[in-house]
Order: structure tokens, then C-alpha cells, then sequence
């Protein structure tokens, strides 16, 4: 066996000789080639949005969702395959509802987190398995105020004030590190999620935006952008396109 994939890639329980689980590298590959997905923690709330490309003419508008609600409190966005994602939302429900039922309360951001993250990470345990094809953006609210994770496939978690996962994830990065977070709010933040997401969209295909927030203005419940304020951003966003292209 060569140590570049070859033999070592059979399970997922198998190290190749420089310490790598080629699987999990795979998992994570099919996250690298999927539609962008950004997450902001502003002043007032979190926002997540994902770009959806429109694979057929005959696909119904707002089909095939890749943001979730977990609990009232907690939302997820997902991106690679969309049916782990949808493995790992379940599994989210299913501890948000143990934990309120054995507490009595709301569970936190940060408990939920790493329980989805353990549960991601048992699957990159055991030969018969295999490693989810999904990273998670999951955004909570609770006493402890607004919060943004990101649940890898190797079962790390990180907590960020903003991040992208995806195709388009570098650039988004960077327009995301130009944002004054702390100082915006989480309307002004759609506008500017929808600004990334319209700018690093390459293909020639058309999308649309799915686009959800949790702030003190949704009484600090995840819910759907209203459609009046996606149809603002997205045309402020083709505002701002058009003004670079004639800079450019």
C-alpha cells in the first residue's frame, strides 16, 4: 500500500502512516463542492443563509431546504449532502427534546452543540461506518445570548462570530471578516449575507437564497426570513453587483 489513499481509505477506523483519515478528508470533500453557506453573529441575533442552485426548470420554488429548525431557540444549516444534514437535524431535535424534558428547560446552544458534535464524531469510530458528508452551522439564542457554531465531520466544534462552509467559502471568509458584526444588526446582516452569497456564486446555473435569522426582533425565535425583507436584500445585492461590474 502507498500511504497516498490506496488501501488506507477502506474504513474509516484505518490511520494512513501520516496520521490521516482518508474518509473523513472525502466527507469533507463533498462539503468543499456544495452550494456556500454563511452564518453572522450580530449585535441583536445570528443569520444564516445558503445558496441553492436550481439543478432543473421544473424544481419547485423553495424545495429541497438546507436550513432547518431545531427547537424554537435553535436553527441549523447544513451543507454537502443534504441527506446527512437531515440525519444530523433529527438527532439535534432528538436531544433538544431529551434535555427539556429530563431539565425543564430550553437547552443551551453550547450543550447542544457538542452533543451533535459527539454524535457526528462516533461515526468516524468504527469500520462499518461511515463519516457524515455534512458540516452544520447552528445557531442558538438562549440566556447566554446569540451564539454560531460550526460541527465538522470529525466531530470538531468551534464557535464563531462569523464563518462560510462550501464552494465559495474562502471568499465569503473574507467579505465576512470585513463586517463590523458587533455593530450591525440582524436585518442589515440579511442584506450583507445575501451581498456574499450573490458574490461569490460562479456557475452560470441560477439559484436562490434561503436566508433565516434568530434575533430579539423574532422574540428570539428561528424563523424564515419574511419574504418582503429577502426580496430587499437580494436587490440591494444586485445593486451592489452591478455597481463593482461597472468599476470594474
Amino acid at each position: 500500500m502507498s500511504g497516498i489513499g490506496t488501501g488506507y481509505d477502506l474504513n474509516v477506523s484505518t490511520f494512513s502512516p501520516d496520521g490521516r483519515v482518508f474518509q473523513t478528508d472525502y466527507a469533507q470533500k463533498a462539503i468543499d463542492n456544495s452550494g456556500t453557506v454563511v452564518g453572522i453573529k450580530c449585535k441583536d441575533g445570528v443569520v444564516l443563509g445558503v445558496e441553492k442552485t436550481i439543478v432543473s426548470k421544473m424544481l419547485e420554488k423553495g424545495s429541497s431546504r438546507r436550513i432547518f429548525p431545531v427547537d424554537r431557540h435553535v436553527g441549523v444549516a447544513v451543507a454537502g449532502i443534504v441527506a446527512d444534514g437531515r440525519q444530523i437535524v433529527n438527532r439535534a431535535c432528538e436531544e433538544s427534546r431529551s434535555y427539556k424534558s429530563f431539565y425543564g428547560d430550553i437547552i443551551p446552544g453550547q450543550v447542544l452543540a457538542d452533543r451533535v458534535a459527539s454524535f457526528v464524531h462516533v461515526f468516524n469510530l468504527y469500520w462499518y461506518a461511515r463519516p457524515f458528508g455534512t458540516s452544520t452551522l447552528l445557531a442558538a439564542y438562549d440566556e447566554s445570548g446569540p451564539q454560531l457554531y460550526l460541527v465538522e465531520p470529525s466531530g470538531n466544534c468551534h464557535k464563531y462570530f462569523g464563518t462560510a462552509i462550501g464552494k465559495g467559502r474562502q471568499a465569503a471568509k473574507t467579505e465576512v471578516e470585513r463586517l463590523k458584526l458587533g455593530e450591525m444588526t440582524c436585518e442589515q446582516g440579511v442584506t450583507e449575507v445575501a451581498k456574499i452569497l450573490h458574490s461569490v456564486h460562479e456557475e452560470e446555473k441560477p439559484f436562490e437564497l434561503e436566508i433565516c435569522w434568530i434575533s430579539d426582533a423574532t422574540s428570539r425565535i428561528f424563523q424564515r426570513v419574511p419574504e418582503d425583507t429577502l426580496q430587499a436584500a437580494e436587490q440591494a445585492a444586485k445593486a451592489s453587483l452591478e455597481e463593482s461590474d461597472m468599476e470594474d
